[in-house]
């Protein structure tokens, strides 16, 4: 089995935005799901893992996109695993059109690319847990370094206390993912939603950075933070806070940037 994964898929129209190109939301699942099926197929996915009261969670994700996949255009998500340490993986991928007629993938166009970072956590106690004990660090004979990804590498959201609330919003059913906290994708989508259908019509997404902090659960209510980048008019930072339903404390859950072009 080869250490990259490639998974086809097709920007389905009820998946697309008004532009009639793929959501960055579906994107993220696209490309969340593609993590799981690749390291399903090695042995060391979630429906192994949660045999052993063990998980994956979702530290980082970046995806920088030139364009967005075309309605009904069917397209490739590549995924590999760069490097892995005691607590946490570092996740690439790639997202390139299916070739057409006699077209390799050599020639294939690329939409853009991503990357992330895993921890692996017990189920009990939430806490980080050690990778190599899982099947002697078998995951280290999975990491392919040499698969080059040109985006430029994971950097932290830096954010002062002068943010303004620009929203709050409650969470439920549908907010909720299968390790029982919020999904990681929902939140891209609300961030994404802080700007209006006008601003997106002038100007397209360039890249999407998030990190997780803390995780929230259905009832929480979610509070969004957002600060324009001093370095530049068309990035914005957000800080993602939640008011926990029972006590009411505000906790920070994780911080993302948007950059349009």
């Amino acid at each position: 089995m080869d250490k990259v994964g490639r998974y086809l898929e097709m920007a389905e129209p009820f998946h697309c935005d008004f532009s009639h190109r793929l959501f960055m939301g579906h994107l993220g699942n696209h490309m969340l799901n593609a993590a799981d099926f690749h390291s399903r197929d090695r042995g060391f996915g979630m429906d192994f893992l949660n045999t052993i009261n063990k998980t994956w969670v979702l530290s980082r994700l970046a995806i920088e996109m030139d364009e967005m996949p075309a309605q009904y255009q069917k397209f490739y998500v590549e995924t590999w695993v760069e490097n892995a340490m005691r607590y946490f993986t570092q996740r690439n991928f790639r997202v390139v059109a299916a070739p057409s007629g006699d077209e390799s993938m050599d020639n294939a166009k690329v939409f853009g690319y991503g990357r992330s970072i895993w921890a692996m956590i017990d189920t009990e106690t939430r806490q980080p847990t050690n990778i190599f004990d899982i099947d002697d660090g078998a995951i280290m004979k999975w990491v392919e370094k040499e698969k080059e990804n040109p985006m430029s590498k994971l950097t932290r959201v830096q954010m002062d206390n002068n943010a303004r609330l620009v929203r709050s919003i409650d969470t439920f059913y549908n907010d909720v993912d299968i390790n029982g906290h919020i999904n990681s994708v929902k939140y891209i989508e609300h961030v994404l939603d802080l700007f209006p259908l006008s601003w997106y019509k002038e100007h397209p997404m360039k890249r999407f950075d998030i990190a997780y902090v803390a995780e929230a659960h259905q009832g929480d209510r979610l509070n969004f933070y957002q600060e324009k980048d001093v370095e530049d008019d068309l990035s914005f930072k957000i800080r993602i806070t939640k008011t926990v339903a029972d006590s009411g404390e505000e906790v920070e859950t994780c911080r993302s940037k948007v950059k349009f072009v």
